[in-house]
């Protein structure tokens, strides 16, 4: 699969070990070494900003979309490629997603969880067929991965859909799974009633 750009979706917060800004430190990294851009909430704290920053210190681009509302708080990053300021949460996540061609999400909060489900579920239905990731730091999300699996015995996903989460802690090693990622035609339900 062909990738230019790559949205990352991460803590606005540093986190309470420092593996976690090492590790945003050498995804930056190892899209500057792969000549990818990145796409991002578009803010100049935490894990999100030290992306952004390995990002723009390299020599790459970086490119930001932030909602109005959030643009004070997060403080938005003034130094990046380019950075769109949008009207809602929603705005922002769909401008994402049209200018990323792969998706990772880093620690993070709620809000991070929230945009790669959401992303996750697009996929699923069929709006993109564009690979998504996990950077698990440290087994960070060992727990939701569990749940995915979880999901499966349970009849609410299929073993199929639960692939598409692709899962590493070596940013190049997730970044080779993105590149290879062959996204496959599977219908969502696991069993349809039928009408009677």
């Amino acid at each position: 699969m062909s990738l230019s750009y790559i949205c990352i979706f991460c803590g606005s917060s540093m986190g309470g070990n420092p593996a976690y800004k090492l590790a945003a430190q050498a995804m930056g990294n190892a899209l500057i070494s792969r000549g990818l851009g990145l796409v991002y909430g578009g803010g100049n704290v935490g894990l999100m900003g030290v992306v952004a920053d390995t990002v723009l210190a390299g020599g790459g681009e970086a490119i930001g979309v932030i909602p109005e509302f959030l643009a004070a708080k997060e403080i938005a990053h003034t130094g990046l490629t380019r950075l769109h300021t949008v009207a809602s949460m929603h705005d922002r996540k769909a401008l994402m997603a049209e200018l990323a061609d792969g998706f990772v999400a880093m620690p993070g909060g709620y809000g991070t969880l929230e945009e790669f489900c959401e992303i996750l579920t697009w996929g699923q239905l069929g709006l993109h067929q564009k690979p998504q990731g996990l950077l698990n730091i440290k087994g960070y999300y060992d727990p939701l991965l569990k749940l995915f699996d979880q999901a499966v015995a349970e009849q609410f996903l299929k073993a199929d859909l639960r692939k598409m989460v692709l899962a590493s802690s070596d940013p190049e090693t997730l970044l080779d799974h993105l590149t290879t990622y062959q996204p496959k035609d599977v219908d969502k339900w696991i069993d349809v009633p039928r009408q009677s």
